[in-house]
């Protein structure tokens, strides 16, 4: 008699999202991963935009304005992509993955808790780093930076992609995870596939590529698909008996 798949549970994926928060908050590399590099990310960008002259041309100010966003887009990108690459082979060096592996949670269900844990918090901090990027524009920046800061598109730019990117460098840092067996070698290959998308929404804060509504659209909807197809590829590379007995299944 053939044995019934079980179906997805969000039961066994909120129990894995739960579990790997409790272990960020008792990993020192994760709280200083998440505490001190958006601060590395914010500063430099804030004290270019108050120090550059009100009487710039339109150029340079939008030059600085858009390597000021960049800086932010960075976040969505970088935190994750270290955190995602520690996610499988980080607890393997461990010896904590295969007491999750023999429980009956399906690959699906392991990867998406997975991502979950890394993508909430990521989100987080993009957001409150960002939100406090436009406050301090706003109130210490000279009025004419600041308004080059909220005209147009940038914004609604960086609130659309920030997801989008995170999802990107999470998918790309599981499935280097889980055929990866050295945690550094891991992480910097993680950081080197988040930059592509991370180069085309440069291009378009930048102006090289001209921005547009459709344009922005257009991107995001592809962003976001590829971000759905991911997580199937990367549950196609999942390997279970692999990563528990070093043999193929």
């Amino acid at each position: 008699m053939n044995a019934v798949p079980m179906r997805f549970s969000w039961a066994r994926v909120g129990a894995l999202f739960q579990k790997e928060l409790r272990d960020f908050r008792r990993n020192r590399f994760v709280v200083l991963t998440m505490a001190f590099l958006p601060l590395l990310f914010i500063i430099l960008p804030l004290v270019q935009l108050l120090v550059v002259p009100a009487s710039a041309d339109n150029p340079k100010l939008d030059a600085q304005v858009g390597l000021a966003l960049l800086y932010m887009l960075l976040i969505p990108a970088f935190v994750p992509s270290t955190l995602s690459a520690y996610s499988v082979v980080g607890e393997r060096e461990q010896g904590t993955l295969e007491p999750i592996l023999i429980t009956p949670i399906r690959r699906e269900e392991f990867l998406v808790g997975k991502a979950l844990a890394v993508l909430v918090p990521t989100l987080v901090v993009a957001y409150t780093i960002f939100g406090i990027f436009l406050a301090v524009v706003a109130v210490f920046a000279h009025p004419a930076n600041a308004s080059a800061v909220f005209a147009g598109s940038h914004v609604l730019v960086q609130l659309v992609f920030t997801p989008l990117l995170a999802g990107w460098s999470i998918w790309a840092g599981i499935a280097i995870s889980t055929r990866s067996t050295d945690i550094r070698a891991a992480q910097q290959l993680s950081v080197l596939v988040s930059l592509p998308p991370l180069a085309v929404v440069a291009l378009v804060q930048f102006g090289v590529i001209a921005p547009s509504l459709l344009l922005a659209l257009g991107l995001a909807v592809l962003l976001l698909a590829i971000d759905l197809v991911a997580w199937r590829l990367v549950a196609a590379l999942f390997d279970r008996e692999r990563l528990l007995t070093g043999r193929h299944g």
